[in-house]
């Protein structure tokens, strides 16, 4: 998809609209002389811990992938860690979560493997972040006790938990039929399709041929393995939070900052424009101003989280960018041609 009709993509147009109907609702109450108060109270040295860990998250999120990619082959972690940061980079900068496909088609590229093998790896590791979500989900709300006056906001997220919850399950049960029953699974996709055009049709069913191709699970320790790096992945991921906590002044037990990253999983799954500006901050606030913040200082605690998970994972992926001598452009318009889908 060139730049041209990138524009033209009303999911773009979609996603930017949400993402100004949460800003707005952000800040039409917030007073700018308190947002920047709220600002200078930030002790900034918290930065660079904050980064650190986060990159040490992308890391482990490498490694995770590695094992998910052994029964295809054995890659190298500095690949895995180019590719995932080159995706994430451009998750933030393109639309449609199409950094999931650059990120498959640069280590396909890398390693000489099949961008859509690579890519079902890549869905499977999605659902495993679902999972270990609802893990910590499940964890906050046996450990966390909000403020008196905020039970409505426990009960939402409840709700919202168990939602998700059967979500996952629906998605794993057909996933373990479509394994077993290939044939009579994209048999009867294809029924359901038929209302749709021919060219969707086709690229549905190519989807679920190369996830069947690329899902291929480890043994029984690389189960265990990819249990353990996706919990510690998901824990170093929000230790960030924490820090940034203090760098405000606020101490709160650790179940609050897990509390705030399950808010901010469900955020990136809402259409918005790149960089899930507006429902990102949106969600942060919302958990925030559950333990009695200001929405002042939970807005400035927010804009700081998510520029630490922005702008330093853009500057790390246009250094690989460089290096490899590859271009967004290049990377997404090779990755549709493969038969990706353009999202």
């Amino acid at each position: 998809m060139t730049g041209s009709n990138r524009l033209r993509d009303p999911k773009l147009w979609i996603g930017i609209g949400i993402s100004a109907f949460f800003l707005i609702l952000l800040f039409r109450k917030i007073d700018p002389h308190e947002l920047a108060a709220a600002f200078r109270t930030m002790d900034w040295r918290y930065l660079v811990p904050a980064v650190a860990l986060t990159f040490l998250s992308y890391f482990l999120r490498s490694v995770r992938w590695k094992y998910m990619l052994l029964p295809l082959k054995r890659t190298t972690v500095d690949n895995l860690f180019a590719a995932t940061i080159i995706g994430y980079m451009a998750n933030n900068l393109l639309p449609a979560r199409l950094g999931d496909i650059v990120r498959a088609y640069v280590l396909g590229r890398r390693e000489g493997l099949e961008s859509g093998a690579v890519f079902a790896t890549v869905v499977l590791e999605r659902l495993w972040d679902g999972f270990t979500v609802q893990f910590i989900l499940m964890a906050t709300l046996f450990t966390l006790r909000l403020p008196p006056g905020m039970e409505n906001v426990q009960y939402d997220l409840n709700l919202c938990g168990y939602a998700a919850l059967l979500l996952y399950l629906v998605t794993i049960i057909f996933l373990i039929v479509l394994k077993r029953r290939t044939v009579w699974t994209i048999r009867m996709v294809g029924k359901v399709m038929k209302p749709f055009s021919v060219t969707l049709q086709e690229k549905v069913i190519r989807l679920l041929g190369a996830f069947i191709e690329g899902v291929r699970m480890p043994g029984g320790g690389g189960i265990v393995a990819l249990c353990i790096l996706s919990l510690a992945t998901w824990l170093v991921a929000t230790w960030p939070i924490d820090l940034l906590l203090q760098a405000f002044g606020i101490h709160l037990p650790f179940s609050a900052s897990m509390f705030i990253m399950v808010f901010l999983a469900f955020a990136v799954m809402v259409p918005s424009s790149p960089g899930y500006i507006g429902t990102y901050h949106f969600a942060c606030v919302t958990a925030l101003t559950a333990f009695n913040l200001s929405p002042a200082r939970a807005l400035s605690i927010a804009l700081v989280i998510h520029g630490v998970n922005f702008f330093p994972v853009i500057g790390l992926g246009l250094f690989y960018l460089v290096r490899d001598r590859i271009t967004l452009r290049e990377a997404e318009e090779l990755s549709v041609k493969e038969g990706q889908p353009s999202a």
